[in-house]
């Protein structure tokens, strides 16, 4: 079990003075910051924060207890509310007066319940009458208000990724009222009502605001409701409905996650995946929204994955809990001081901690049977590249049988995305070329994820080890070969050289060669210049592969050089000759590098015919059968007249 545990604790906590020895300790989900207030004479606040781990530590007035404290963004200006009318400021910019002023709420007999930071300067009261928007003036230590909104008001949340603010309303609390805020501006969205479990009459639920959570899931803003049946012999297990929260439009149900159990719940959201924590079982669940199940309906979701508790975490001695004399003390996990902020926030405030929660993807490889579902999902992870590529092996080295549709699917996956990238890339490509369009936005460069694998990846990390793996049939392993090249010629990818070089020498090593010949006859293996040569190097295994060589060479059309150099390498001078002719070369080819090979055949003959041809063709293109200084032929000139004299050299024609 051990080695299940799929999510942890990051290594890298906040430390904070705990409850015991504070006033109050309160948590800022904008600037991730949390406030430890010691009241006595002086008010005593210090600040930690993710960024700075150095403490920012100040003192205020007493003039009351604290009830809600925050940065706005940046630290520039600090918001303290003492009171259920107003809220306090102090400047942080530097050289501004370290001084406070205050900003009653403008609705009479209203009561604040909170505030939010929208922007460095720009604050939002909520109250029980509704929503306040100021701008706040540091040089005049005073507030305009911007705009004012009247709705009866029970709690309310705050998503600083969204900038969107969730006012619950009417008597049950369930219709939910959503403003956004922006540069200035306040926005009233389109408000929904909650679906409330059904109960006896004359019996009435309420909405609380323990049981909604507002999220950013890939890249859409929701609002998570904790939805708890009564507790009956047939009641179903508790669910999480997620609403999908657009910035126009209605917010609609959108997913239903099954939890499947009852008791007392926490939400985080952990790269995409909804966590959800059980706290008599001291378990968690993990849902991915865009794993589809295929026996349930669309939008219905069951766990991903068994549940597991979260790894042990030690606190270690340096920590504000810890005792010195002792080693590190387990830590108490699913406590019941535990709060839960998004979306991957704990915070212990007894031990004094914050930290993030993340997911530990190698352990979800042995959770998760079927492997095209486990790709996918792997595939929508943050640190996911050397998982992938861990299961790909893992995948070609099992031992069951019809492996191969698998093996298909896995790849189909990979090169999917991959494909995905490289238009991506593509397109990208096209637009920079063509240059920015009137009016039009400005193109982003696409983002290489970890989930984009390439050829190169495979290649490296998987199939090169994978074909020098001993005791496997060599037929699966080129089955495998050709199963990877199927895909990416599905997905319309240019298959790299050294996928075909791999094929090639791992047919020639179990020789294999009637394979080879038809891959190539059949133009599985497609033409480059590099698997010529290849070819070429297998000669001596396999002599057909010289004419294989010179065949694939001839189709690609851009490599008369190479079938040159092939043919005279082969002291096959004449045939070099007529190739160079049936592809009008002849004119500019060095007739240096045809009198050297002909030269070193020995064969006189040979010679002879080679060098009277140059000779025609400088008679032909200059009027002489001379050869020009710049074509460095006078050892050949020398070495003709030594073979056959001065009177077999052809004369110049007559003008």
């Amino acid at each position: 079990m051990d080695g299940e545990h799929y999510l942890e604790l990051r290594e890298d906590p906040v430390r904070f003075e705990h409850a015991s020895s504070v006033n109050n300790v309160f948590f800022d989900d904008a600037n991730k910051q949390v406030f430890a207030v010691r009241s006595g004479g002086a008010t005593g606040v210090v600040v930690k924060g993710p960024e700075d781990r150095s403490s920012v530590a100040f003192r205020m007035d007493d003039k009351g207890e604290v009830k809600c404290i925050k940065f706005s963004i940046g630290n520039k200006i600090l918001a303290v509310q003492r009171t259920s009318r107003s809220v306090d400021f102090i400047n942080f910019i530097p050289d501004y007066p370290f001084t406070e002023f205050s900003q009653e709420c403008k609705t009479k007999n209203a009561i604040v319940l909170g505030f939010c930071w929208t922007n460095w300067n720009e604050i939002v009261f909520i109250t029980d009458q509704g929503a306040e928007f100021y701008q706040v003036l540091p040089e005049k230590r005073s507030l305009k208000l911007l705009k004012s909104q009247n709705v009866n008001v029970n709690w309310y949340q705050y998503c600083p990724g969204t900038g969107v603010v969730l006012l619950s309303t009417t008597v049950q609390g369930n219709v939910l009222q959503p403003f956004a805020f922006r540069s200035g501006t306040m926005s009233k969205m389109s408000k929904f009502e909650i679906e409330l479990p059904v109960v006896p009459k004359p019996a009435k639920l309420s909405l609380s605001e323990r049981d909604i959570a507002m999220a950013t899931i890939y890249g859409q803003p929701f609002v998570m409701y904790l939805k708890h049946h009564s507790r009956t012999a047939n009641s179903p297990g508790a669910e999480v409905v997620l609403y999908h929260l657009p910035r126009e439009g209605t917010c609609k149900k959108s997913h239903v996650l099954k939890l499947n159990t009852t008791g007392k719940f926490a939400l985080n959201v952990v790269d995409n995946l909804v966590v959800v924590h059980h706290q008599s079982t001291q378990t968690s669940l993990i849902f991915d929204i865009k794993l589809k199940e295929p026996d349930c309906s669309v939008n219905t979701h069951q766990p991903v994955l068994p549940a597991r508790s979260i790894h042990p975490y030690r606190i270690p001695l340096a920590g504000p809990a810890a005792v010195p004399s002792r080693p590190p003390v387990p830590c108490q996990l699913y406590s019941s001081s535990w709060s839960v902020f998004q979306p991957d926030i704990i915070i212990s405030a007894s031990e004094g901690y914050l930290w993030y929660l993340q997911v530990k993807l190698p352990p979800t490889v042995n959770l998760l049977q079927d492997k095209g579902k486990l790709m996918d999902f792997l595939l929508r992870r943050r640190d996911c590249k050397m998982v992938i590529l861990s299961v790909c092996c893992q995948i070609l080295e099992g031992r069951e049988r019809g492996r191969l549709p698998v093996v298909a699917t896995v790849f189909d996956k990979l090169n999917q995305v991959y494909k995905e990238y490289l238009e991506a890339e593509q397109t990208y490509a096209v637009v920079m070329e063509s240059g920015p369009s009137r009016g039009g936005a400005v193109q982003k460069r696409p983002i290489r994820t970890q989930a984009v694998i390439d050829q190169s990846d495979m290649y490296t990390h998987v199939l090169s080890s994978f074909t020098e793996r001993k005791g496997v049939c060599h037929r699966f392993v080129i089955a495998v070969l050709m199963e990877y090249i199927r895909s990416l010629n599905q997905f319309q990818i240019t298959v790299q050289h050294y996928l075909y070089e791999l094929v090639i020498k791992t047919l020639v090593q179990h020789n294999l060669f009637y394979m080879l010949h038809q891959f190539l006859q059949y133009h599985v293996l497609s033409d480059s210049k590099p698997l010529a040569c290849l070819l070429l190097s297998l000669e001596s295994t396999y002599p057909p592969a010289h004419q294989l060589s010179l065949d694939m060479l001839k189709r690609l059309s851009t490599a008369n050089d190479e079938i040159v150099e092939v043919l005279l390498s082969k002291q096959e001078v004449l045939a070099a000759l007529r190739f160079i002719r049936s592809v009008g070369s002849h004119d500019n080819v060095s007739a240096r590098k045809f009198l050297d090979a002909a030269q070193q055949t020995g064969d006189q003959m040979l010679f002879y015919t080679v060098f009277r041809s140059f000779q025609q063709r400088n008679q032909r293109l200059r009027g002489s059968p001379s050869f020009n200084p710049g074509e460095h032929c006078e050892e050949h000139v020398g070495h003709f007249k030594q073979l056959f004299g001065d009177q077999a050299l052809m004369k110049p024609s007559p003008v």
